[in-house]
């Protein structure tokens, strides 16, 4: 072993073998685990998972060619932290393991690719936007159907080709929320919220955004886009980028001022995950633990908000079974589990079914259905046998990642079916307007 690879095992050691040896391998989590129910072998499980990092850490197995595969196919739901009788931090056991993996697997083509749009690409609005607006030239020339026609975009990558379908149709770009700018309420102000707008959804799903503003001065609040936000870091972090999580993560912190603002509010679950865990991202950096503790109390999901001043004055009814597919980052990192079901049902007309195992990941996670498509498409085959046995019509989801991932099941798995997809605020706007 060379003492780059011993200094690894060393520093896997500190970060997380201490927490590997919380868990009393009981197999709770197996049946919460969805990468454990479509792979059925232990190293798909958190258990299995778990026990290989604790050997890497111990340097009994090699971090490359042992530890990275089974932590790679991780979906990193955490839906295994909720099953946990003992309480492991999975995810804390996860981010270390890929962290390790990032610093010592040798670089593909692919990996230099991926490093590059995140640590250049998704840190830089200006770039997002940038691809927004080439994606709203693209689809409104009529491009789109062409290379659709042709699956030209399959010669680069098949899970591209499947995921350009069912992209939505991108707003305006003069559409898109505008930064460093107030968005005030026609009603009693209530209260102030500051929004996190998001990366991807803000250059691609304005649209969503948009309605998010809409809902939150419906309900009587006036909101406050902070100019120099920047991504919330949760696709650094999946692929084990934690310098450059915690770098994202102080400039948010430094951008959101938490004082006269009530919450900071988001409506994509696995940025909210992020920002709601700022706290322990930075735990170990006194500088920051004051900023990060004050900004991940504020952080909260737009459901939440609706319900605790709502409620919305609906104008239309809804016809139809409506099934919901929440984020898991919304589910088990920030345990806002009944908000956005108690907004569905009290739409009025709908008749709201939940699904067989609904709390399980639709196996989008972050771009794990790009890099992981066969893994992942197992995953959403079931899941999309558990929407069609409700006969609902329309798939609601809390996070733009779900949302596409739904409309491909849709579009893969229940094209006789007909089933719509949504995002909860896209619903809910259709219905108050």
């Amino acid at each position: 072993m060379s003492a780059p690879e011993i200094q690894r095992h060393n520093e896997l050691f500190e970060k997380a073998f201490s927490k590997t040896n919380l868990c009393i391998q009981c197999g709770y989590c197996l049946p919460a685990c969805p990468t454990y129910q479509s792979m059925g072998t232990e190293t798909a499980s958190p258990r299995g998972r778990i026990n290989l990092v604790k050997m890497a850490a111990e340097g009994k197995i090699d971090v490359t060619k042992d530890m990275a595969g089974p932590i790679d196919l991780c979906l990193g739901c955490r839906a295994c932290e909720i099953a946990c009788p003992v309480n492991v931090p999975y995810g804390q056991i996860l981010e270390a393991a890929k962290e390790i993996i990032q610093k010592e697997k040798p670089k593909k083509t692919k990996d230099h690719f991926v490093h590059l749009l995140l640590t250049k690409g998704f840190t830089n609005p200006k770039f997002l936007n940038l691809i927004g607006d080439a994606t709203w030239l693209y689809q409104k020339s009529g491009l789109n159907k062409l290379v659709q026609k042709t699956n030209a975009i399959n010669l680069v990558a098949k899970p591209l080709g499947f995921f350009e379908k069912i992209l939505p149709p991108v707003q305006k770009p003069s559409k898109r929320t505008k930064r460093g700018e107030w968005y005030k309420t026609e009603r009693e102000c209530k209260g102030k919220v500051a929004f996190f707008v998001g990366c991807v959804t803000d250059a691609m799903m304005h649209e969503t955004n948009n309605n998010t503003i809409k809902l939150l001065n419906t309900v009587g609040l006036d909101v406050f886009i902070p100019e120099k936000q920047k991504c919330c870091g949760a696709l650094h972090a999946h692929q084990g980028l934690l310098s450059e999580t915690k770098e994202l993560a102080k400039e948010n912190l430094d951008v959101f001022k938490t004082s006269g603002i009530d919450y900071i509010v988001n409506s994509a679950g696995g940025c909210g995950a992020m920002l709601h865990e700022y706290r322990e991202l930075l735990h170990d950096e006194p500088e920051w633990q004051q900023k990060a503790e004050a900004f991940s109390k504020k952080s909260v999901d737009v459901s939440v908000l609706l319900v605790k001043y709502g409620p919305l004055p609906f104008k239309r009814e809804w016809n139809g079974i409506i099934t919901y597919q929440p984020s898991c980052h919304l589910s088990n990192v920030q345990g806002v589990t009944e908000e956005p079901r108690q907004l569905l049902r009290s739409i009025p007309g709908a008749n709201f079914i939940e699904m067989k195992d609904s709390d399980s990941c639709c196996a989008s996670g972050g771009i794990y259905n790009l890099i992981h498509y066969e893994e992942s498409s197992k995953i959403l085959a079931s899941k999309m046998e558990n929407v069609k046995n409700t006969e609902a019509t329309t798939v609601v989801t809390s996070n733009p990642g779900c949302l596409l991932q739904m409309k491909h099941g849709a579009d893969k798995f229940a094209k006789d079916y007909k089933i719509e997809t949504s995002h909860l605020v896209d619903l809910l706007v259709k219905l108050i307007d």
